[in-house]
Formats: structure tokens, sequence, C-alpha cells
């Protein structure tokens, strides 16, 4: 049985992210995989149709080398072929082909198996779209699958007709430090995880924008401030499920430091990594703790405009009491009220309402419930 050091609490089907792509990899012949050699470090001139096995062949062969494959829009054939290549376990193939897994670290033999959440902030719709990988660490490569169809940035990952960009910037940013990369496929797998974190900061900014938009509008007294209270504070949640469970990811990856014989310079990095990541998370508790303030407020001013209009309605209730009460006594048309055969008694009555009706808005008027 494979080691499964998952850090994934939930059944291995559960807890599902909202996100905008396929449950599961088309089945299109599309190109949709760029592949990478790397030697000692930097970059080395790679076939262009070169097979998941035959770079895998290479990186074993030739020393100090490894491969990187980026399945942009990964379909069954994708992954078919790396099983193949990699001899890859059932259920490792099975998750492979089923997105909308909560981030989690499982190892199957000498292939490590990450579930890794990018988030993005998409301004016009003041929205937090989260883009689900699958990332495969072998002994001198690494396959990385974008199960969304975009990269970290939220680039299209069918861009181009053949090679789109966001599969050479994919490649790119992953391979982009050169003394890192000697220091095996691991720096990969650790250069993603701090492209992955960094994502994070533009959806904190972009949240801290609206949060500030609805303080203000709260203030202002529109009454649809809620609705938006609720949804931000809902993206928010969804962002502390993503960094919350990368957390438990790299706790789980520092506690194989000792075992797997990680190099210090890559133990380094990642506890930096991580050291980021705490940021990330205190900064979304406190976007919690200020969303939760801040309805509390609302519903406050809410309840104080209740308040103040229900003084109104009782005000002008009462100021309609009185002259109703005068009206009601003298129209019960009792044969013994001598007011109503009174000359004066008609006059009387209507300044006696007019009078208590001016007295009552004056004294409301004073009291300001008017």
């Amino acid at each position: 049985m494979p080691d499964r050091s998952s850090t994934d609490a939930s059944s291995r089907r559960g807890g599902r992210f909202r996100q905008r792509g396929a449950v599961s990899p088309p089945t299109v012949a599309a190109k949709t995989r760029r592949t990478r050699y790397v030697i000692d470090g930097k970059l080395a001139p790679t076939p262009r149709d070169v097979s998941v096995a035959e770079a895998l062949a290479f990186a074993d062969r030739t020393p100090g080398a490894m491969a990187l494959c980026v399945f942009a829009q990964p379909t069954n054939a994708d992954i078919d072929e790396l099983a193949a290549a990699w001899e890859l376990h059932p259920l490792l193939v099975e998750d492979l082909r089923h997105a909308g897994q909560r981030p989690k670290l499982e190892r199957y033999g000498d292939v490590l198996f990450l579930v890794v959440r990018a988030a993005r902030y998409l301004d016009d719709i003041e929205d937090v779209d989260f883009s689900e990988f699958h990332v495969l660490v072998h002994r001198n490569a690494v396959a990385v699958f974008c199960q969304d169809g975009r990269w970290i940035d939220g680039t299209d990952g069918m861009a181009g007709p053949d090679e789109g960009r966001p599969l050479e910037h994919g490649a790119e940013t992953l391979l982009d430090n050169a003394e890192l990369l000697q220091l095996g496929p691991e720096a990969v797998l650790y250069r993603f995880l701090d492209a992955v974190v960094d994502g994070f900061y533009p959806v904190l900014r972009g949240l801290g924008i609206d949060l500030e938009q609805i303080e203000r509008q709260v203030f202002s007294g529109d009454a649809a401030v809620a609705e938006r209270i609720y949804r931000l504070s809902q993206e928010v949640i969804d962002l502390q499920h993503a960094t919350s469970s990368l957390t438990d990811v790299l706790r789980a990856l520092r506690r194989g430091f000792e075992r797997h014989e990680i190099p210090e310079p890559l133990q380094s990095y990642l506890q930096d990594v991580a050291d980021h990541l705490t940021r990330v998370g205190t900064r979304v508790l406190e976007l919690r703790e200020a969303l939760s303030q801040i309805l509390n407020v609302n519903a406050t001013l809410v309840a104080q405009r209740q308040n103040e209009d229900m003084k109104k309605i009782s005000g002008w209730a009462a100021i309609l009491f009185a002259p109703t009460l005068i009206g009601a006594i003298y129209g019960m048309n009792f044969d013994d009220m001598p007011e109503l055969h009174w000359a004066f008694g008609y006059p009387l009555a209507v300044a006696a309402m007019g009078g208590l009706a001016i007295s009552l808005y004056a004294i409301f008027k004073r009291k300001k419930w008017m």
C-alpha cells in the first residue's frame, strides 16, 4: 500500500471549492503540454514533440538533469500517458481525473502528489476565483496539471493555437532561479508554492479595497450593503479555507525534510514561503474579523434608523389620536350630551382637536421625534 500522508482531514471527495472550471479532464486531443529540460539549473534545448516517457528517460540518464511538464488543460490521454511513463498508482490516477479537491499532500512510493489552489481577484464582479493544480514530483521530473485550464495568474491555458503563451509563461515562472534549480525537482515544487502564495497578495488588496468601500457604504445608509457584506464574507471564508489547507501542506513538507534529505537551502526557501503564507493567513483573519465588526455596526445603524422611524410613526399616531378621541366621544349620539346643542360646541370641538394636535406636534418636535 502507498504511504498516504494526506493533510486533508475530510473525505477524499469532500470540501468542494467554488470554481469556474471542469470537474474532470476533457477528452479533446488538443496539444496542451509544454515540456522543458533543465541541466545543472539552466534551461536546455527541448525537442518540440517529446513524450513524457522520453522526457523522464532523458532526465534519468543525464547527470544533473530534470524535466518539467506543464499540462495547461489536461486531457484523459495526457493522464494515461503520464501514468504509463511514471508507473503511477491507480489511486493517484483517479485523483488526477477528478478536480474539486481540497489542498492536500500524499506520497505514492517515489511520487509526491500535491493538490494546491491558487486564487485571483476579479475586480469587475468583486469575486475571488480559485484555480486547482495537481503537482507531481518524481525522482528527476515534475508535472503540473492546471485542472481549470488556467495558470496561477488566471491566464487562459489555451491562448495559443499550439504552444500558448501561458504554457511558456508557466514553465518560465517555475524555472527562473538557476541556483535553486540545481537542488533538484523539489526546487520546482517550492517555486510553484511560492508563486501560489504570492498570488494571494493581490487578492488581499482587492478584498481590502472592497472592505473600505463597504465601510463608507454602511455609514451612508445604503440598504443594499448587507448583501455585499455577506458576499464578501463568503469570499474571505473561501480564501481562509484555501490558505489554512495550504499551511497544512507546507507543514507536512517540512516534517519530511530529514526523512527525504532535503538540502538546507531548500529548507530555508520553503520556510520563507511558509512565513509569507502565515502573513497571508493573518491578514485573512483580520479581514474576517473586520467584516464581522462592520456587519454588527450595520445592524446597529439599521436598528437606530428603525427606532427613528418608529418614533416618527408613534408621534404621528399620537397626534392623530387626540382629535380622533374627541370625534369619537361626540360621535356616540347620546341623548344627554349638552354640547351637541350648544352654539359653540362644534367650534370648541374643532379648536380642541387642532390645539391638541399642534401641542403634541410641538412637544415631539422639541424631543426630536419629528
